[in-house]
């Protein structure tokens, strides 16, 4: 599940969290390589950044007040995206869920050692630094997105939700810069670690 953006992103502040899911074959390991789909698949392949909580209690209904309870600890996600297939669709789940699309790890840290609330996520792209945000910046906070996904739907021990990326994806920039072939992500949360996943 992934859920929100940073504060410098432009987003209205008063809208409900954008959530969406992304498949299980998505997910790869944090120095895994990255399969590109092709041209005739997508042109438009892009990076997202983003702290991941990791569910450890289950539950559904969560009151926000009790949400940090759920949490079990954190890790990184790449949340590569399909600029152009995503913005083909409403829903953005097809553009997020191409295999391969999410390098997670490099292993998880547990609550008591971590305040996800208070770190920061930083991205480079062939060594060159793109994106660097604090987490503090989310416009919804890690309670009230845990609130917000278990509102009818149950959350499992185990569960993923990526938090959202700071400025800096490839789309937003001019003119936009979309990842090739051979190219290196690199992602780093303070308190966790690195994952570094090359794109072929």
């Amino acid at each position: 599940l992934q859920a929100t953006v940073f504060k410098d992103n432009n987003a209205d502040p008063q809208a409900w969290p954008i959530v969406f899911t992304k498949v299980p074959e998505c997910v790869v390991g944090p120095t895994d390589t990255v399969q590109l789909p092709g041209a005739a698949v997508s042109s438009q392949i892009d990076y997202e950044a983003e702290l991941a909580v990791v569910i450890g209690t289950g539950g559904k209904n969560i009151a926000r007040a009790d949400a940090m309870r759920h949490v079990f600890g954190y890790t990184i996600v790449n949340d590569v995206t399909a600029r152009d297939v995503q913005m083909r669709h409403q829903q953005w789940d097809m553009g997020k869920s191409f295999d391969t699309f999410c390098p997670m790890g490099p292993w998880i840290v547990t609550a008591d050692e971590l305040d996800g609330r208070k770190t920061r996520v930083r991205c480079w792209v062939n060594g060159e630094l793109r994106q660097d945000g604090p987490t503090e910046n989310m416009i919804f906070d890690i309670p009230t997105l845990i609130e917000t996904i278990s509102r009818g739907i149950t959350l499992y021990p185990g569960d993923v939700i990526a938090t959202g990326t700071p400025a800096g994806v490839g789309m937003g920039l001019s003119p936009p810069r979309y990842i090739q072939s051979g190219d290196v992500i690199r992602i780093a949360v303070d308190g966790i670690g690195e994952i570094e996943n090359r794109f072929s």
